[in-house]
C-alpha cells in the first residue's frame, strides 16, 4: 500500500503534513505523533470520520489531505517534591513504625521480655482481643491488694493494656505488670542490684490463662448453639485427649480409659527427636510407674493420649528447659527442632475425631487439586497472570457446626511463636514474632518492632545462641471454596441467603 500525507488536529495544535505508511502497523504511525506531541501511545485515541484507528489494523480510509483527530494528554514533568523522600534505612524507630504501620511495642520495665513477648503472641489471636473488649468487671466488691490481683483485676488489665496498644507506637505496660506481680509475688523477685529477676514465659503465658479461663465467659454463636464449655479459654484454646493406661506387667488387667483436657500440647525434645510432629508424639505414648491393683505393687504402665477435640487455636511448648540440681538452674537444650508453618494434627486424634475431620480435608484436597490443575494449563503464563485470573472465593467456617472454637479439619498455619535467646529460662532474652498478612511476620522485641519474613521465622528452629522457638501458636487454616460469578450475583441478591450468612460468619471468625 502507498504512503500518504495527512493533517493530524490536537486541540488548538494542527500538523499540517505528516507522512503516513500503511505498510507499517498503526503503532509506529501513533510513535510518530508521540514524537509530535508527547502523547504516549497508549493514552492516544486516533480518529478519523468518527471511526477510532485500531492498534495493529489500519481499519479508517486513509488518502493525501485526510485530517485525523488526536485525543489525548500527554503526563505532566513530575515536581520535584517539596519534602525530600526518606529511605527506610534512614528512618528512626518512631518514623518507621509510621511509614509501615507497625504495630505497637511495649517498654522493658526490667527483665519483662517474657511478659512482653507473651502478651504480643496471645494479642494475635483476633477472638480474645473481641472477647476482652466485650468484658466487663464484676468484682466491685473486692478490694485492697486481693482486689488488685482477682482475675477480675488481670483481665480487665489486659483489655485495657490491648487497648491502649491500639492507639499508640510504643506502650509501657506498668499497670499490668503491678497487677501480675501482685497476683504472682514470684514474677516480682529482684537480684542483688535490685532489677527485677528474668522469668520463665511459659510460666507466665499458663498463669495468665487461668486468670482469664476464670473471668472470660464462653462465645456464643450466630445461631442457636448450646455452648459446651465454660470459658473462653477451654472454647478456643482447650483440647481433650481419650486416655488409655496398659500394664505391661500384667497382660489381664483391664485397660483404664479417662478423658483429660490440654490448653497446650508438649514438644518433647530427646536426642532422636528432630521434628516437632514427632516430638509430639513421643509425650503422647510414655511410660510410667504407678500401683497395679492385680499386682498389688508398683508396676510399669504404657499411657497412650490420642486428640478427641482439636481447639481452634492450638500452644505447642517446646520442653527446652531441664532442671539441674547441682547448678540450681533450668538448662537449655538448645537442640535444633523443625517446625512446619503448616502443621497437621490428623494422626494425633482419635478415629472418631479423624472421622469427622474427613469432611473438611476432602474439601482442601478438592481446593487443592483444582488449584493444581489450573497452574498445569497455566504452566506458560506469568505469576502475576495466574493471580489475576484466580477465581473469587469465600472462606467457609473452620469450626465444627455444634462446636464454637473447634478445628474441624485438623489443618493449622503457624500464627505466633514466642522464642528464648540464652542459656537457662531465669536469664538470656523473650522475643514475640507474629503473623501480621500472608508471608509478613512482625518481630515484637519489647518496644522495638520490626518488619520480617518467613524465612527469618523457619531460622527459629534453634541450634545455637540465636532465637530459639520456645511456645508456638496454631491457628485454623482457612478454607476458600471458589465460586463463579453467576453464583456471586445470586447470593448477593439473595438467591443464596444460606451461603452468604455462612460466608459472613466465617469472614467474621477468620484470623487477622
Amino acid at each position: 500500500m502507498p504512503s500518504f500525507t495527512v493533517k493530524v488536529k490536537w486541540g488548538k495544535e494542527n500538523f499540517p503534513s505528516v507522512d503516513v505508511n500503511t505498510d507499517e502497523e498503526p503503532m509506529l504511525f501513533k510513535a510518530q505523533l508521540y514524537a509530535l506531541t508527547g502523547v504516549q501511545p497508549e493514552r492516544q485515541k486516533v480518529l478519523c470520520k468518527g471511526i477510532s484507528l485500531k492498534d495493529d489494523e489500519w481499519n479508517v480510509p486513509i488518502k493525501n489531505g485526510t485530517t485525523l483527530l488526536l485525543l489525548g494528554t500527554k503526563e505532566e514533568v513530575p515536581q520535584e517534591p517539596v519534602e525530600k523522600p526518606k529511605f527506610i534505612e534512614d528512618m528512626n524507630e518512631s518514623e518507621l513504625a509510621t511509614a509501615l504501620e507497625l504495630p505497637a511495642g511495649l517498654t522493658n520495665l526490667g527483665n519483662t521480655c517474657y511478659m512482653n513477648a507473651t502478651l504480643q503472641c496471645l494479642k494475635s489471636v483476633r477472638e480474645l482481643r473481641d472477647s476482652l473488649k466485650q468484658f466487663k468487671d464484676d468484682s466491685s466488691g473486692s478490694s485492697g491488694l486481693a482486689g488488685l490481683a482477682s482475675p477480675g483485676a488481670i483481665t480487665q488489665s489486659m483489655r485495657n493494656l490491648f487497648d491502649d496498644m491500639e492507639k499508640s507506637d510504643t506502650v509501657t505496660p506498668v499497670l499490668f505488670l503491678q497487677r501480675l506481680h501482685i497476683a504472682f509475688p514470684n514474677f516480682a523477685q529482684t537480684g542483688e542490684n535490685g532489677t527485677y529477676r528474668q522469668q520463665d514465659a511459659n510460666e507466665c503465658w499458663s498463669e495468665l490463662l487461668k486468670m482469664l479461663q476464670q473471668k472470660l465467659p464462653a462465645t456464643k454463636g450466630d445461631k442457636d448453639q448450646l455452648v459446651k464449655h465454660n470459658s473462653f479459654i477451654d472454647q478456643w484454646f482447650g483440647g481433650s485427649f481419650d486416655v488409655e493406661m496398659k500394664c505391661t506387667e500384667a497382660e489381664d488387667e483391664p485397660v483404664s480409659k479417662s478423658k483429660e483436657n490440654f490448653l497446650q500440647l508438649s514438644c518433647f525434645i530427646s536426642t532422636e527427636v528432630k521434628y516437632m510432629h514427632s516430638g509430639i508424639r513421643l509425650r503422647l505414648k510414655e511410660q510410667l510407674t504407678k500401683q497395679s491393683p492385680s499386682l498389688g505393687r508398683d508396676a510399669v504402665y504404657t499411657k497412650t493420649s490420642l486428640i478427641s477435640r482439636l481447639p481452634a487455636y492450638l500452644t505447642v511448648q517446646f520442653v527446652r528447659f531441664q532442671y539441674k540440681g547441682k547448678e540450681g538452674i533450668n538448662a537449655k537444650v538448645l537442640k535444633d527442632i523443625k517446625f512446619p508453618i503448616d502443621f497437621d494434627a490428623f494422626e494425633l486424634c482419635t478415629p472418631e475425631l479423624q472421622a469427622k475431620l474427613s469432611p473438611m480435608r476432602a474439601k482442601f484436597k478438592e481446593v487443592e487439586d483444582a488449584e493444581l490443575e489450573r497452574n498445569l494449563k497455566g504452566k506458560n503464563k506469568s505469576k502475576a497472570q495466574l493471580e489475576s485470573e484466580k477465581p473469587k472465593t469465600i472462606p467457609q467456617p473452620y469450626c465444627f457446626d455444634d462446636d464454637l472454637g473447634s478445628n474441624n479439619s485438623g489443618y493449622y498455619t503457624l500464627q505466633a511463636v514466642l522464642t528464648h535467646q540464652g542459656r537457662s529460662s531465669s536469664s538470656g532474652h523473650y522475643v514475640g514474632w507474629v503473623r501480621q498478612k500472608g508471608d509478613q511476620w512482625i518481630k515484637f522485641d519489647d518496644d522495638y518492632v520490626s518488619p520480617v519474613d518467613t524465612e527469618a521465622i523457619l531460622k527459629l528452629s534453634g541450634g545455637g545462641d540465636w532465637h530459639c522457638a520456645y511456645v508456638l501458636v496454631y491457628g485454623p487454616k482457612i478454607l476458600e471454596i471458589p465460586v463463579d460469578e453467576e453464583k456471586t450475583a445470586s447470593d448477593a441478591a439473595g438467591g443464596d441467603a444460606a451461603a452468604t450468612t455462612e460466608a459472613g460468619a466465617s469472614e467474621k471468625m477468620a484470623v487477622d
